[in-house]
This record gives structure tokens, C-alpha cells and sequence, in this order.
């Protein structure tokens, strides 16, 4: 499937995170450790915000991550506060920018690792569920970009939460009357620009692997020779498909069918559990 990165905190390079780190999200492209497919290679995207701009400036390609020097030399210039990152594995759809990753709708971001079961099926009914003023904006042909705007149609500018536990109750509710068993898999992050929110969850509730970062505070006590955390605000943290290196002390497995809002530092997981349609 897919790897993901997200990062909330004071302003970084952005290389220092995609390309720095003993196993970063580039090399993941490559060298998955847990993921479905170990290379990741069907497009890639960043999406970050600026000072002063409330949308959010997003660069996708339908090539690896690994080589695309734009990309490396791009990482290398750009400071924010909020990014993401995504290296694609595709699960059927084209390889095309459209359906890369970081989807942006307004202020809004948007990356998915997993998938909609047997989309193919459930594709026209889901899509005939969404706002008509979104509708237009489809432009790609994943199940992705179509959690997007359901989560949109359903209220995420008001309730992220409860818009994506919506989403999730009308995906399992179609896919049960037609007959498709554990039709969801996600691992999600979104944000409005200033807050971030993450979500694991599947149906058969055995999700794709999510971590998330430890507090920075502590990770300058257990490693106080690292100088890039002593250049990190102590709010910073980062969201991951899979640990960036094998430092003990640094990640925490995100727990399984949970959702958090990370904020100023804080991260606070709580249960997630689809409403039903």
C-alpha cells in the first residue's frame, strides 16, 4: 500500500525529516519494513503551509520518491511548521498525479495508507453520497480522494472526528449490502492548516501499521547528544506509517481503531468507532 509522514511543531527543513534520518521516508521507499509491499514507488507528494497563506501549497509526481531530484533539492529550501509527506504503492488504480498524495481541498490535507475493498463496486453509490459542490472535484480515480470528500460532504470542517467515523459508517454500510467483508483499511492523517488529526482503523481490526513520536522533552533526556532536538520546539511531534530509526525511546505504536488531535505537543488518543450509516 502506501507510507506516510506528518509532522506538527516549529518550523523544520524539511529534509531533515524525508531524507536525514536512518530509515526515512525516502529510504522507505525503497526499503519498507512494514508494509504490505517493501518499495513504494507509484508517485509520491508533499503538502506544507507558510506563513501568512491559508491553503496549503502541495508537489506530487507520478515517479519514486528516490530519484526525483526536484524533490530532494525542493526538501532542501523549504522550512514549515505543518507538512506531509506520501510515497505511493498503488492498490490498482493508475499511476497518475491525480492520485497522489497529499489530497488538498481548501485549507484542508488529506493522505491515506489502505483501501476500500472491492472499490470497483462500490465506487458510483459512494460517490453519489458526496455534496453536489464537491462532486466536480474529483479528479483522480482512488478510493482515497473519495474519503476526502466524504469526510467533507460529512462535516470535517466542523467535526473532523465525527465526519471521518461518518465516512467510515457509510463505507461499511454499503459494503455490507453488497456482500463485501472487511471493506475498510485506513491509516489517515488531516489537518486544517493548524490542527492534525490521525486515524488507524480496518474492519477486521488488524490496521496498518501507525506510530507517533514521544514527547520532545523526553527524547532530549534520553538523547541529549542529538542536536537536532535541542532545534525542535518542545510541541513538535511526528506521525509515521513506520519509525524513522531504531532509537529506543522515540516512537509509540499508535493504538489500534483510535484516532488523535495533535496540538502544541499533545496528543490524545481516544477510541474510534464508525457511525452508522
Amino acid at each position: 500500500m502506501c507510507r506516510w509522514l506528518a509532522y506538527s511543531g516549529s518550523p523544520v527543513l524539511m529534509d531533515r525529516l524525508l531524507y536525514q534520518p536512518q530509515h526515512s521516508l525516502i529510504d522507505q521507499s525503497l526499503h519498507s519494513r512494514m508494509g504490505v509491499e517493501t518499495t513504494n514507488g507509484d508517485g509520491f507528494g508533499i503538502g506544507w503551509y507558510t506563513k501568512g497563506r491559508d491553503e496549503p501549497a502541495v508537489f506530487r509526481d507520478t515517479g519514486p520518491a528516490w530519484n526525483n531530484r526536484n524533490l530532494r533539492d525542493l526538501s532542501q529550501h523549504i522550512t514549515s511548521p505543518l507538512f506531509f509527506a506520501h510515497i505511493r504503492a498503488s492498490t490498482g488504480t493508475a499511476v497518475q498525479q491525480t492520485n497522489s498524495h497529499p489530497f488538498r481541498h481548501g485549507r484542508w490535507l488529506w493522505m491515506h495508507n489502505g483501501a476500500i475493498a472491492e472499490f470497483h463496486r462500490l465506487r458510483r453509490d459512494l460517490c453519489l453520497l458526496l455534496d453536489p459542490v464537491l462532486f466536480p472535484c474529483i479528479e483522480g480515480s482512488t478510493d482515497s480522494e473519495v474519503m476526502f470528500l466524504l469526510a467533507l460532504t460529512m462535516g470535517l470542517d466542523e467535526d473532523p472526528p465525527g465526519a471521518v467515523a461518518r465516512m467510515a459508517g457509510h463505507v461499511e454500510n454499503l459494503a455490507q449490502r453488497h456482500g463485501v467483508q472487511s471493506p475498510l483499511q485506513m491509516t489517515i492523517a488531516t489537518t486544517d492548516g493548524e490542527h492534525l488529526w490521525a486515524f488507524r482503523y480496518s474492519s477486521a481490526r488488524a490496521s496498518r501499521s501507525l506510530f507517533h513520536s514521544n514527547r520532545v522533552e523526553t527524547l532530549r533526556r534520553l538523547h541529549p547528544d542529538l542536536a537536532f532536538l535541542r532545534e525542535l520546539s518542545d510541541e513538535a511531534t511526528v506521525i509515521v506509517s513506520e519509525p524513522l530509526g531504531d532509537l529506543p525511546g522515540v516512537w509509540t505504536e499508535v493504538p489500534e481503531s483510535s484516532y488523535g488531535r495533535v496540538a502544541r505537543g499533545l496528543h490524545e488518543w481516544q477510541p474510534f468507532v464508525p457511525q452508522p450509516a
